[in-house]
């Protein structure tokens, strides 16, 4: 499988799935972490994928996305954004609200 095609079923695996530095329990870096904490704050069940254990996903979800930076967020498969972005989403209860969409699509 090529890592497009990762890339894909990584996606298609789970509605919510954050592209981090680390993992949920030990971010690597302030920005990944602040993304786990807007998430848990909304109570969203996501999977993770830590691009620190494949560099040639790492580099390739920046073409695939077309977002340069870590993290990056997708729900039902759609580019989200990084932090600053889901940050926002988490002050203006948006993000709440399409976790809770993305849940029941799925559920």
């Amino acid at each position: 499988m090529d890592v497009i095609e990762r890339i894909k079923s990584q996606l298609s695996s789970s509605p919510v799935v954050l592209y981090m530095k680390g993992t949920p329990d030990f971010p690597q870096c302030g920005f990944s972490a602040a993304a786990v904490r807007a998430l848990g704050a909304v109570g969203a069940e996501f999977a993770h994928v830590n691009i620190f254990e494949d560099p040639e996903l790492r580099e390739a979800l920046k073409q695939y996305s077309n977002w340069p930076t870590y993290p990056q967020l997708y729900v039902n498969g759609e580019l989200i954004g990084g932090s600053d972005i889901i940050i926002e989403m988490y002050k203006s209860g948006e993000l709440q609200t399409l976790i809770g969409e993305a849940a029941k699509a799925t559920g």
